[in-house]
């Protein structure tokens, strides 16, 4: 017996101490994080991410915008750690649309979700309603003749707008633009209806009457938008479309690099001041573990899997 707990500890330890052996002689050389574009909610905590990396690990750590080829980048590097993407979650959600050259569960790795950032229902001041209820009404006694503004198909305020659609019945058309900048620039001219717009990007447009809020998009109340009801308590019940962004790592990605690269972003992204500089441009912190991000992404997969099947939606 006593020979058989000295080959099982045996077999532990060469489990065990490569994977922090690995752990502790990282970062070897610079690390590089791709996210989708400068000033995008990816691009800031990257950065801030980055700085803490630097200090902490005592290697470079390098920040790059390269759109969505940086998924495909990250997707085919090695699996040490250096080469990361902090990106939104059509990551994992466009996949569901369309072939893609990645599999979120196939080809990654989550390292931590590091933001939430909720929306807001908007409407143009010419549309005559003032809750979601008379949007809705409006909407059934006008069929086809709404639109909404979005971005990209599996983008978070194109779903949102389509969940929208899918659970009150509606029939409102689709508007695509290529940034989410020209699609509220469009909607501030009049010249489309309504609109799920971030949280940040709207305060100003309000303040001077050039958008009128509905609702917010969350599950749950936001400080982000405060006093606003949320969409479930307007009139949707069980209506949740939040957007999630997350960092991950290439797939088999030692788990101990995982979990230090995972602690290290927490500690930089739980600074009070830090959380305050992002919750001012509009999203919430998160930074939960490599596990519970796993368990959120799988379970947001499965949950936009089932409305996309419900509401017929194709790659656009």
């Amino acid at each position: 017996m006593k020979r058989l707990q000295n080959v099982a500890t045996l077999m532990l330890a060469t489990l065990v101490v490569p994977g922090m052996a690995c752990a502790q002689n990282f970062p070897t050389r610079a690390i590089r994080i791709l996210t989708v574009q400068a000033g995008g909610s990816s691009d800031l905590p990257a950065r801030i991410i980055a700085k803490e990396f630097q200090s902490s690990l005592g290697q470079p750590a390098v920040v790059e915008n390269r759109g969505i080829i940086g998924v495909e980048i990250v997707a085919q590097a090695p699996p040490d750690g250096h080469t990361l993407v902090h990106y939104t979650s059509p990551l994992w959600i466009i996949p569901l649309f369309r072939s893609a050259s990645w599999d979120a569960a196939r080809d990654f790795v989550p390292i931590t979700i590091t933001i939430a950032t909720p929306n807001v229902l908007v409407v143009h001041p010419s549309v005559p309603v003032k809750s979601v209820q008379e949007l809705i009404a409006l909407a059934k006694a006008r069929p086809g003749v709404l639109n909404y503004a979005s971005t990209s198909t599996g983008s978070a305020n194109h779903l949102s707008a389509e969940l929208f659609k899918s659970m009150a019945g509606l029939d409102i058309v689709r508007i695509a633009f290529k940034g989410a900048g020209s699609a509220l620039n469009s909607l501030l001219a009049g010249e489309l209806h309504l609109m799920f717009a971030t949280a940040g990007s709207i305060p100003g447009h309000v303040k001077a009457g050039k958008l009128r809020p509905l609702a917010v998009a969350s599950a749950q109340p936001t400080a982000l938008a405060p006093g606003m009801p949320t969409m479930a308590s307007a009139g949707l019940p069980g209506y949740e479309s939040i957007s999630y962004t997350a960092f991950f790592a290439p797939a088999k990605t030692p788990a101990a690099i995982v979990n230090r690269l995972s602690q290290e972003a927490a500690s930089a992204l739980r600074v009070p001041e830090v959380k305050e500089r992002l919750f001012n441009t509009g999203v919430e912190v998160v930074a939960n573990t490599p596990q519970d991000a796993a368990a959120m992404i799988t379970s947001e997969t499965e949950r936009v899997r089932k409305m996309i099947a419900a509401a017929g939606l194709r790659e656009q």
